[in-house]
């Protein structure tokens, strides 16, 4: 009687076979969580009734691939608004919109939203903050503002520091400035060598993945200018004795690199507008046309995102209250 034993290739192959089965399993539910993820990053296609939405912010979306010149988009669009006045009400519902939905989110404790602000200086991102978020509860809401590292921080990877702020479930945060300091600044002022910036581009596309598979809503605006309005804002700012605590005069050496930045800003938009992760860029040389859309795009992703309250416990009818 023979004996017939496997050989070490016969064996090899159903667990290859496996192995490749698993892979392709884990590739495709991080595939569909991504593909639900990015459905809340156009949120026009749920939540409004009659598209387009008013103000039309997915006109001002960078879509994946998209190659978009600053100097080509015009910072003092504003639609069909003329006056602040057309929009006070607007931006109002926007605004209880917020405050409403951000409390299920907090209540849900699931999911989070980060928005990134970026700008040019004097672009508006503090002014952005004070009037969007102005009705929101301060206990479901962060700001974090990213200036030069500390010692502790530079002896991390680039992205430490900002993960380390991303939000809690429940948290709507905000990054005023981000982690696309380290492709802007560092590329315009050679902080570091071309060959370890430009790699960026792909590590932030994947830390925002990777948020987006942590559910992590991430939406990120630009708040685009001229460098007249810089100009005029800078100049505001030297002739009003309460404005001057935020003149540096740093500024006059930043604003000497403008044309540098643009270029840095547009290939950190053109790198990263991702479907799970897209950039705005906003017109907003009008302040009030800049904090509507802006507060409209938030509502709308808000509500598309559908956060729900809790469950409440069971037969809480019955209960009474005792004197």
């Amino acid at each position: 009687m023979s004996h017939q034993s496997n050989s070490p290739d016969d064996m090899a192959a159903p667990i290859n076979s496996m192995a490749k089965a698993e892979a392709s399993k884990t590739k495709q539910a991080a595939a569909k969580l991504i593909t639900n993820a990015a459905k809340v990053t156009e949120p026009e296609k749920i939540v409004v009734d009659k598209p387009p939405p008013e103000p039309n912010y997915p006109r001002y979306r960078v879509e994946p691939g998209e190659r978009i010149t600053l100097a080509a988009l015009d910072p003092n669009a504003s639609e069909h608004y003329k006056k602040e006045k057309q929009v006070v009400a607007e931006l109002k519902k926007q605004r209880k919109r917020i405050r409403k939905l951000q409390e299920r989110l907090y209540a849900e404790n699931q999911r989070s939203l980060l928005i990134v602000l970026q700008a040019m200086d004097t672009g508006g991102k503090d002014g952005t903050i004070k009037h969007v978020f102005r009705d929101v509860n301060p206990q479901g809401c962060q700001v974090w503002s990213f200036k030069k590292p500390s010692d502790e921080e530079a002896s991390h990877d680039f992205l430490w520091r900002y993960h380390h702020r991303a939000p809690e479930r429940g948290m709507i945060t905000i990054f005023n400035r981000s982690h696309y300091e380290d492709v802007l600044i560092v590329r315009v002022k050679n902080l570091v060598p071309e060959n370890v910036w430009r790699e960026r581009y792909h590590v932030i596309n994947e830390f925002e993945q990777m948020l987006t598979l942590g559910k992590v809503t991430v939406i990120k605006f630009f708040l685009h200018i001229s460098k007249d309005e810089q100009k005029r804002r800078l100049e505001s700012r030297l002739e009003n004795p309460d404005k001057r605590w935020k003149f540096s005069s740093n500024d006059i050496q930043e604003r000497r690199l403008w044309d540098e930045y643009q270029i840095a800003f547009e290939e950190a938009i053109n790198n990263c507008s991702t479907d799970y992760a897209p950039w705005y860029v906003v017109p907003a040389n009008k302040k009030w046309y800049r904090n509507l859309v802006i507060a409209r795009t938030i509502a709308d992703t808000l509500e598309a995102m559908n956060p729900h309250y809790p469950a409440a416990e069971a037969d809480l009818e019955n209960i009474v209250i005792s004197d």
